[in-house]
């Protein structure tokens, strides 16, 4: 499926391309992608007066969920649409396919919405010798880590900690004894009880709980998807288990109502790395975050979502990075404009000359947890901001008992 805004710039003239999951699986993480595409069109296909940048068109392919679909959807963006730069966001392996085929052909890439490392390690990455094309903004699995201590510590200095994370990438990269989770939380006092992977979609998680139960965790990790940690709960509360807090960095940005709403009395905290309330605008136009958020809600009727903000930052680089390249169409000049890019977008400051490796630029964290009430019925309010002082903590931690 095709998506193209014609700017008048012609074959010849200025493309971004963007990857988007707008079927199957993954199609609810494509709308936020979605909504940014039509709102900049019109802005980027005619620049204001007395700026740097030239028209630029977007054209879109469908990810339809799947990686082999997606490394596709590159190679129609830079053979028949002839992209200078693509941008895609979500899909634990969608997104690292988009980034290699991206490196394969030799057109510049920026992706956000994954840690870091599993950007890196995850696709065989080595720092010493950095990607030539593909660059990325994201928060690392050392700061999910801080975050996550940080609203544990509230309860009380040290834990012991049940986590819950599955056998595939992201809990192997969690659980790795260098640049994962682990370390981090270890190094704060945290005693962590990891007894194993588990399958997605699980089915049957008492392994875990009786783990947890043996060792005496009262805190529990995770980074599973919406479904898994909900079968999670009814099982703790069958069994009597009742951990204090649970900490997920994974579902919460996308939340489901009835989903939401049985796990709000577990006590369920999550990452914020955008919101509303966050105190940045684009770089394109001004926008604040509390303006594109509402926007958002009018237009589509859905309440926002924090990978709106990373969405829109996408574009605002990839639009900066054909403005400052050397020759906007040579790929190679475009590529290298996106690695000393440092602009401050709607998703705060970007900045790919101080990254903590090669190829990657740092979104800050906050810890965040879902509080009944509010216009949507549950509002997720900021409860630990030491991270990311610049958006101020809006409620206190609040233990499931």
């Amino acid at each position: 499926m095709v998506r193209q805004v014609d700017s008048g710039a012609g074959p010849s003239g200025l493309c971004i391309g963007a990857v988007v999951p707008r079927t199957g699986r993954l199609a609810k993480l494509g709308d936020p992608l979605s909504f940014v595409l039509d709102r900049l069109a019109p802005r980027l296909s005619q620049p204001d007066r007395g700026s740097r940048r030239r028209p630029v068109r977007l054209a879109w392919r469908d990810s339809l969920s799947d990686p082999e679909a997606a490394r596709r959807a590159v190679s129609e963006l830079v053979h028949r649409e002839r992209v200078q730069l693509v941008v895609t966001m979500a899909g634990t392996k969608v997104l690292p396919a988009v980034a290699d085929a991206c490196e394969e052909a030799g057109v510049a890439c920026v992706t956000t919405t994954f840690p870091w490392q599993a950007f890196v390690h995850g696709r065989g990455g080595d720092p010493r010798r950095p990607f030539t094309w593909t660059y990325h903004f994201a928060w690392g699995l050392d700061d999910i880590a801080a975050v996550f201590a940080e609203m544990w510590e509230q309860l009380g200095t040290q834990h012991t900690v049940g986590c819950l994370w599955n056998d595939d990438l992201q809990g192997r990269l969690l659980r790795h004894a260098e640049h994962g989770f682990v370390p981090v939380a270890a190094g704060r006092g945290h005693r962590l009880v990891d007894p194993g992977g588990y399958q997605e979609p699980a089915r049957d998680f008492t392994p875990s709980l009786d783990s947890f139960r043996e060792q005496g965790a009262d805190i529990v990790t995770s980074a599973a998807t919406a479904e898994d940690l909900a079968l999670f709960h009814r099982q703790a509360r069958e069994r009597g288990a009742r951990p204090r807090l649970i900490t997920c960095s994974r579902w919460l940005a996308y939340p489901r109502g009835s989903t939401l709403a049985e796990l709000d009395r577990a006590g369920v905290a999550t990452l914020v790395y955008w919101s509303p309330r966050h105190p940045y605008r684009s770089s394109l136009d001004g926008t604040t975050a509390a303006r594109l958020a509402e926007e958002y809600e009018q237009r589509t009727g859905n309440r926002w979502l924090q990978p709106l903000g990373l969405a829109h930052a996408l574009l605002e680089v990839a639009a900066h990075a054909l403005a400052t390249a050397d020759d906007p169409h040579d790929r190679r000049s475009v590529a290298d404009a996106v690695g000393r890019t440092r602009l401050s977008t709607t998703a705060g400051l970007l900045d790919w000359t101080s990254g903590p490796t090669p190829n990657v630029a740092l979104v800050p964290l906050a810890g965040g947890q879902w509080k009944t009430g509010g216009h949507h019925g549950h509002e997720l309010a900021v409860v630990a901001n030491s991270h990311c002082p610049d958006v101020p903590v809006e409620a206190d931690l609040t233990p499931a008992y």
